[in-house]
């Protein structure tokens, strides 16, 4: 009945959600108090939903210093060398744009937190795809497929937690998994390289009639923030944060805090010119910090009601022993859409022990099954679950059905690119 139900749950959610027939923000709310109730948890409905909201709340609470941070030094010309920098190279081509945001996702991701690479990337690339009108949909695909990929790293969380349950070390799982993740950082390149090249086709052909282009109003606006004096001190508090962040110096949000208040004084010493700031940003802000304290609700009640429980013990006994043979390589097509109805813990934790006991029984080996749940990867990244998906649109200024419909085929493309490349290794046997 639990499998059921958390199964209908997720699907009338996504099918709501990318119909548009309601915003996303009240359908983690509402579909899963219903679901719910229906479920018979009305009594401790409240405190399941509280248990959520408090283990998302340190992420909401970042999440909100964090774009505000970051918003004031785009404003105040922080990245604008960067941006003329990286314009005087690519001479405003797209393609060369698209295939640099994948070079620099790739290369930021190396920290192994998607919200500090969300926040860096789009900072430092929306203003070039606003001065070439590129739509904001590929700058959010492109930066989602790196860190997709990336987030294999030991550091960036799934294979830590698969390490974890198979009692494996770094040399052991992660070292076989490289020559996957450079299949699978090909794949972004081309998919950059292919996007890039439809949107310089399709900005040609629109010209001056391109809606995506930075209107007048707003380009006077920027102007009025620019900050060129404070680069270097900009430039310090940053570097100062990123160094707390890497050093755990302070918690994450605290650190956000820190930097905003700071950043925000010296830029915009006059109260007026700070009110003007935050109203420019407080919308992004609430908008990704609702989301993110309504996806608390949602993974609340999946979890606090024994759904996820009961839908990870359901997709492993459908599996019969006949497939012995081919159980590596169902395990690597059936990880996308498991880690993206589920979190990774629930993943990892949960069900991986369960199908690696399966998989040995079949006579697959550990490194099989680890390698095979982590090519799912590709896909995790834009489940509703994951809290920094909510920041990444929010960022670049999307909508979160319109990410997932325009980039899900090329996310499915990053999996499939690294199962290949596993199976041409001999990573994963067939």
């Amino acid at each position: 009945m639990l499998t059921i139900l958390g199964f209908s749950m997720i699907m009338v959610f996504m099918y709501l959600i990318m119909t548009k027939r309601l915003f996303p923000l009240t359908a983690l709310i509402l579909i899963p108090i219903l679901f719910a109730i229906f479920a018979g948890f009305t009594a401790d409905l409240g405190s399941i939903i509280m248990d959520g909201v408090k283990n998302i709340a340190p992420t909401g609470i970042m999440l909100i210093f964090g774009i505000l941070f970051f918003s004031i030094m785009i404003d105040a010309g922080l990245f604008d060398p960067l941006v003329n920098l990286i314009l005087k190279f690519v001479k405003g081509d797209p393609v060369k744009i698209a295939v640099g945001t994948a070079l620099l996702t790739i290369l930021v991701s190396l920290d192994g937190d998607g919200a500090t690479t969300y926040m860096i990337v789009v900072a430092a690339m929306l203003p070039l795809y606003k001065k070439l009108g590129m739509n904001p949909l590929v700058l959010a695909c492109i930066i989602m497929l790196g860190g997709g990929v990336m987030n294999i790293l030991p550091w960036g969380g799934p294979t830590a937690r698969a390490m974890t349950t198979l009692k494996m070390d770094a040399s052991e799982l992660f070292m076989p998994m490289i020559p996957v993740m450079a299949g699978g950082i090909v794949w972004v390149i081309f998919t950059a390289f292919w996007l890039g090249l439809r949107e310089k086709k399709r900005i040609a052909r629109e010209g001056d009639f391109n809606k995506f282009l930075v209107k007048e109003e707003e380009a006077v606006i920027e102007r009025e923030l620019r900050r060129p004096g404070l680069i270097w001190f900009n430039l310090l508090l940053t570097i100062l944060l990123l160094a707390s962040m890497m050093f755990d110096v302070l918690p994450l949000a605290v650190s956000f805090m820190i930097a905003f208040c700071i950043g925000l004084i010296i830029n915009y010493p006059k109260v007026d010119e700070q009110q003007k700031v935050l109203k420019l940003h407080a919308g992004n802000a609430l908008s990704v910090a609702s989301m993110i304290f309504a996806a608390g609700i949602f993974t609340g009640i999946l979890s606090g009601t024994g759904m996820m429980d009961a839908m990870a013990a359901s997709m492993i006994s459908v599996v019969p022993d006949t497939w012995s043979s081919a159980f590596p390589v169902l395990t690597a097509v059936s990880s996308a859409p498991l880690t993206f109805f589920l979190s990774n813990d629930a993943y990892y934790f949960g069900i991986l022990p369960l199908i690696t006991e399966t998989g040995i029984h079949l006579g697959a080996t550990k490194l099989e099954i680890g390698a095979a749940s982590l090519i799912g990867q590709g896909v995790h990244l834009l489940s509703p679950l994951v809290p920094s998906t909510y920041l990444l649109v929010g960022l670049a200024g999307v909508e979160f059905s319109d990410h997932v419909k325009f980039t899900m085929k090329w996310a499915l493309g990053s999996s499939l690119a690294m199962l290949i490349a596993a199976l041409l290794i001999g990573l994963i046997t067939f």
